[in-house]
């Protein structure tokens, strides 16, 4: 009984702050003369300080045409926006910044839905050893990785020298499907520079105190490093939990003026292979047994990042400031 009547409480509460918050928002409407979507327009500069207050106010509305033009289809965008001023009794003509501020937020949050929608798809779809693409792509990460270094065999031991566990890189895949080595070959392809020295890293005791010399000496089975691709899978899976969760929305409406695509995303792969091997160095673990912790360490290290919301990860992203949508 005692929990039935919390339970009965708590529903009534919920329901009276909903009336509370909607009577606010019509006296601000009387006394503004503008409705809630103008007035988040035209106090928030463009980006995920806008845009997410956007997307909150148009899920938290009553009405069925607010709350679907979330997840309509990008063509359809401009209709959306026209029907939202019209419902809204918006005069247009006095008001002709408000279709292109709302339209641009549109964009984004119905630009980041089709993301994950990509990204999910790519990560179900499984690497077939018989399809040419997808072994194109393999050997293409190979020749970026090892450049100049034949592979003997397809299926070789040599795989493991860029990070995989096995002789067969496919069966690595199985968790992230095609995303994991999408991202690799994207890594490779626009930063080599930067993967073929993290590579290079990985296989190296840099994260321990022990010194080159010694550990060449000693001759341990295993480096003190990680494993490359591996490492990236993993990363990958990283990204895309960041990704499906909704964090990673403050850094794309920070970066993507319009819709975020799957460009945006890898680059933002790129972001954080970079950083969390950084942040491998900087812990310093004792073995590669400790990748977890440090994994889980990184992530939550993100995640506090991505909470504020001028939050953008990559450095040569463009900022909010420099955005569009106005």
């Amino acid at each position: 009984m005692k929990h039935f009547m919390k339970m009965v409480v708590q529903v009534w509460l919920y329901f009276y702050c909903i009336c509370l918050w909607r009577c606010f928002k019509f006296i601000l409407r009387k006394l503004t003369g503008r409705c809630e979507l103008q007035r988040i327009c035209y106090k928030n500069k463009p980006g995920a300080g806008r845009t997410l207050k956007i997307e909150t106010s148009l899920k938290s509305s009553k009405s069925k045409l607010l709350q679907s033009a979330i997840a309509v289809h990008p063509d359809a965008i401009e209709k959306s926006v026209e029907d939202i001023l019209n419902l809204k009794k918006v005069n247009v003509d006095t008001n002709p910044q408000l279709a292109v501020s709302l339209q641009a937020c549109l964009l984004q949050i119905v630009g980041y839905r089709n993301l994950t929608v990509e990204v999910e798809k790519l990560r179900r779809e499984a690497y077939d050893s018989e399809n040419s693409e997808h072994e194109d792509m393999l050997m293409k990460l190979w020749k970026m990785l090892k450049p100049g270094v034949p592979l003997d065999a397809r299926v070789s031991k040599q795989w493991c020298e860029i990070g995989f566990q096995g002789d067969d890189p496919k069966t690595d895949f199985r968790g992230m499907g095609l995303l994991g080595l999408y991202n690799l070959v994207y890594f490779a392809d626009k930063d080599p520079a930067t993967a073929l020295q993290i590579l290079s890293d990985s296989l190296q005791p840099k994260c321990s105190k022990v010194s080159k010399t010694e550990w060449e000496m000693k001759k341990f089975d295993k480096a003190i490093g990680y494993s490359f691709a591996i490492v990236g899978i993993n990363i990958t899976d990283l990204a895309y939990n960041l990704l499906i969760s909704g964090a990673l929305k403050t850094h794309m409406y920070n970066v993507a003026p319009e819709a975020p695509s799957l460009h945006h995303f890898q680059q933002t792969f790129c972001f954080l292979m970079h950083e969390f091997h950084k942040f491998w160095i900087e812990i310093d673990p004792v073995d590669i047994m400790e990748f977890n912790r440090v994994r889980n360490k990184f992530h939550k290290q993100i995640l506090k990042q991505l909470q504020k919301t001028d939050m953008a990860l990559c450095p040569h992203f463009a900022a909010s400031e420099s955005l569009v949508n106005v």
